[in-house]
């Protein structure tokens, strides 16, 4: 039996919820219908969003044909017997989905035919075009995105299809827990409402009913995509920006996932990229609440990983490490390195040991001939360990 978002899927734009950027009047993908004109597209954007619904009423508004592949699942051997008969036909259409990952001998046979125009292309992916596909596809396409949807436009549509149920028996109260749930996905609201139905008492739906169904909402946490990177990104930047409410948010968000492994990695980023020197009693305190938080296990895991995130976010940050060892490898692939001084050379006798001079110090010449007077590591006065650390340097150079 056919999933519900399958069977009513729209065929007209006219019928698709949502996307009003694109669709409507005097918008760009209905002017294209209008003007019975198709480019390659990619479409782009979170699950359940509309990217096959749309792909597919623009080919039967404009009554072309298609073939449908996958990236992933259909093998070279398709792609070829494709190719085969788009050379036969006019304005052929292939919808690919899972775009994203088209490997390189795919890419290599799929584009002479978009360059040549026998193919028109219409990628569909959950990922950001322009950091995951590859520049020679993506530039003979035009992107669209499409946007998650409105709990209001979830509504929409699940008032739409409640004919599609006998004898169904809904309050407004379980259909807006529904498209709450639904975290935009149209798809997932539709599920979840199919299920309710087949697994109720009468076909009498109610929240409570939803609840034990599903009382999670639908994070978008696909680990191949954006969506899950995306929560990744802004948790660092709010712990960056000294944002604690955000980064808690996004800490709860990928608890809610049960993602204990990138939790605690990307705490390990941050506790050496942002905060560094800054505060440098951190790199222990965030492996201490790691391990506790790996000993404990979900949900207690919660209050040590809670409590360094917020010790980490309102702690003084500093980045001067990274950015004096960045400096450091951009001279090295630069070719900026110069000879080792003969007196730094394994075996030389002319080599002064510091430990054997008053302070631990004896002045003499490191870095090579050529970077003599480079500066690599710049303090920052953004704490008073680093600040500490900047007099020392400061005395150092003075005597050398």
């Amino acid at each position: 039996m056919k999933p519900l978002a399958d069977k009513i899927r729209p065929n007209t734009l006219d019928n698709i919820i949502g996307q009003k950027h694109l669709i409507g009047e005097g918008k760009i993908i209905s002017n294209l219908v209008k003007n019975k004109k198709l480019f390659s597209m990619i479409l782009f954007g979170p699950p359940g969003t509309g990217k096959t619904t749309l792909a597919y009423t623009l080919i039967n508004e404009l009554s072309l044909e298609y073939a449908f592949l996958n990236a992933v699942i259909n093998s070279k051997k398709d792609f070829d017997e494709v190719t085969k008969i788009a050379k036969t036909k006019e304005n052929f259409v292939l919808i690919m989905d899972e775009i994203h990952r088209l490997n390189k001998d795919k890419q290599d046979l799929l584009l002479p035919y978009l360059e040549n125009g026998i193919i028109t292309l219409i990628g569909m992916t959950t990922a950001n075009p322009y950091h995951s596909i590859n520049p020679a596809i993506r530039s003979r396409c035009q992107l669209f995105e499409l946007k998650s949807l409105k709990e209001e436009d979830i509504l929409e549509a699940l008032k739409k299809v409640l004919t599609e149920f006998k004898d169904i028996k809904i309050d407004n109260e379980a259909l807006s827990y529904i498209a709450q749930l639904s975290g935009g996905d149209l798809r997932n609201a539709y599920n979840t409402l199919e299920i309710a139905y087949y697994s109720s008492d009468n076909y009498n739906i109610d929240k409570e009913l939803i609840k034990k169904i599903n009382n999670k909402p639908n994070l978008y946490f696909d680990k191949n995509e954006d969506g899950y990177y995306d929560t990744i990104s802004a948790f660092q930047k709010s712990i960056r920006g000294s944002d604690v409410q955000a980064a808690l948010h996004y800490l709860a968000k990928l608890i809610a996932a049960e993602d204990m492994d990138i939790i605690t990695r990307r705490l390990s980023v941050i506790a050496y990229e942002d905060i560094g020197l800054a505060n440098p009693s951190i790199g222990p305190r965030v492996n201490a609440a790691i391990n506790a938080a790996e000993r404990l296990g979900f949900p207690e895991a919660r209050i040590p990983l809670a409590e360094i995130v917020i010790d980490m976010t309102l702690s003084p940050k500093s980045n001067t490490a990274e950015m004096a060892i960045d400096r450091a490898l951009s001279d090295i692939n630069k070719g900026n390195t110069g000879k080792v001084p003969k007196h730094l050379k394994n075996g030389s006798r002319d080599y002064k040991y510091p430990h054997s001079y008053k302070g631990s110090f004896v002045k003499q010449q490191y870095l090579p001939d050529e970077l003599v007077g480079k500066k690599y590591y710049i303090p920052k006065n953004s704490s008073k360990y680093e600040t500490g650390l900047a007099n020392v340097l400061a005395k150092i150079e003075k005597m050398q």
